[in-house]
């Protein structure tokens, strides 16, 4: 059990542990549920979308073709982490 504390700016650390456990990294966002019972859970928000949604961010039709890189980047941005 771990009692994070809620700083002035109601911000709240969580742990490394906990953090790896719940797939939080850097920069993400994270879920608050309330529970009926009056809890809250978080968890890590997921990225909503499907593969086209990817292939829509490859298209370029005003330019030159993407190069890998800028294929890999789109890619990470869009979909996956």
């Amino acid at each position: 059990m771990t009692t994070p504390t809620v700083n002035a700016k109601g911000q709240v650390t969580l742990r490394k542990d906990l953090r790896r456990r719940a797939g939080v990294k850097p920069g993400d966002r994270i879920r608050v549920d309330k529970r009926p019972d009056g809890r809250i859970e978080p968890r890590a928000a997921r990225r909503t979308g499907s593969i086209s949604d990817v292939f829509d961010l490859l298209k370029n039709e005003d330019g030159p073709a993407l190069s890998i890189e800028e294929i890999n980047e789109a890619a990470a941005r869009g979909w996956g982490s």
